[in-house]
This record gives C-alpha cells, structure tokens and sequence, in this order.
C-alpha cells in the first residue's frame, strides 16, 4: 500500500483523472482565517471567473494570495508560537522575520500573476478553489 502512494506521489499528474486521484491520495493541511478574507476570497474569485477578460484581475488576484499568505503563515507559524507559550521576544521576532517573508513571497508572486493571461488566472482561481474546500 505505501508502495503505491508513493507511486503515485512520484510521477507528475497527465490527466484530470489522475491529477484527482492524486489529490485525495496525499495528506494535506489547511489554515483557518477570517470571515472577511473568506469574503474577499469569494468576490475576487466570483469577479475572474464570471469576466475572465476584464482588466485589473491581476492586481487583484494578486493581492489575495499575499492576503492569504500572510494568513496561513499567521495560522501556522505565529499562532503555534503563541501557543507555545515561546515570549514576547521569541514572539516578536519570529513576527518580523515572517513579515519579512511574507513581503518577499508577496513581492515575487505578484510580478509572476499581473503577467499572466486570463487562462492562467483562472488556473490560480481554480487552484485557490479546492484548497477551500
């Protein structure tokens, strides 16, 4: 069994077949955030998908996944310190190194989506979607 999966996880997916059974083949994690986000999450996502053509879905596509990844890096990284009970020192340096890299991560993907055509944000959308779920 563990030689399958590992099968699996070894090769690339070719088709939407294999590419859904390779996903609910692997482990996966998730992050919790804000209604608000959620919110965001649904109007950017709703405004590409239904007017894929339209001009300024980059930017803002691109504002999402800094949005979110500053969330997700919140929820496991920071959160788990608190938790932790680490101190306010530990607590406080840890934020701003994780600042630091989340501008860095938000910096980079933006200059790949603003390029990307309608295709590919839509793409992103989709892959936005399932992780959602």
């Amino acid at each position: 069994m563990a030689k399958a999966a590992s099968k699996i996880r070894s090769k690339p997916a070719t088709s939407t077949r294999r590419a859904t059974v390779h996903a609910t083949v692997e482990p996966f994690l998730r992050f919790r955030h804000s209604p608000e986000l959620q919110a965001r999450t649904e109007a950017v996502l709703t405004a590409l998908e239904e007017s894929p053509t339209l001009a300024g879905h980059g930017d803002a596509l691109a504002d999402l996944v800094a949005e979110l990844t500053e969330a997700g890096m919140n929820y496991y990284y920071l959160r788990a310190l608190k938790d932790a009970q680490v101190g306010f020192v530990v607590e406080q340096s840890a934020r701003l190194a994780m600042s630091g890299a989340v501008k860095l991560i938000s910096s980079v993907s933006r200059k790949f989506i603003v390029r990307m055509d309608d295709a590919q944000l839509l793409a992103v959308a989709r892959h936005i979607r399932h992780l959602a779920r």
